[in-house]
């Protein structure tokens, strides 16, 4: 089955009476390109990690896209073995995804939840969340209640964790 497109993903938000808000601008590959491109919109601004242990155990991890993530501890909060990146290969295989198009819309695609995904806590408290919607060239503004919604409806129960313990400040 090929990939949903982000004309299919909002069809299935509407079909979930979610209502998003989305901008298109040049594709953005960092989040530098992000920050300069819609670092203007309200709301949490994320990056998104594909990481697999060493038992192939796949996970997306999405925090605010200021925040540094110490591979070395983060297994210690999520219960894995020790992380890597997952190649672009089984990336495409499994979310139907490139790199730098990766957000947690991905589960759209992980009909045999492959993947465990995890969301920040501190990000999920928040009112908004953007995220590209499958593509780079754009930019999904949908509330934090809606996004857990949404992936529940993809089959996925999401890992809603401190991934700071409380160390780090984040702008809103």
């Amino acid at each position: 089955m090929s990939p949903a497109t982000p004309q299919s993903l909002f069809a299935r938000l509407t079909e979930l009476k979610i209502e998003t808000q989305t901008i298109d601008h040049p594709p953005a590959f960092t989040v530098e390109d992000g920050e300069a491109y819609v670092g203007h919109m309200a709301g949490v601004h994320v990056k998104n990690l594909f990481l697999c242990d060493a038992k192939k155990k796949m996970w997306l991890i999405t925090v605010p896209w200021d925040c540094v993530i110490d591979l070395k501890a983060l297994p210690g909060r999520i219960s894995s073995k020790r992380l890597s990146f997952g190649s672009p290969e089984r990336l495409l295989r499994t979310l139907g995804a490139t790199p730098g198009s990766v957000s947690p819309f991905c589960v759209i695609n992980d009909s045999g939840q492959q993947v465990q995904i995890v969301l920040d806590s501190w990000m999920m408290e928040q009112g908004l969340i953007n995220a590209h919607p499958l593509i780079n060239t754009q930019t999904t503004a949908i509330r934090a209640s809606d996004l857990l919604k949404f992936i529940n409806a993809c089959g996925h129960e999401p890992l809603i964790v401190d991934l700071y313990g409380g160390d780090v400040t984040h702008s809103a």
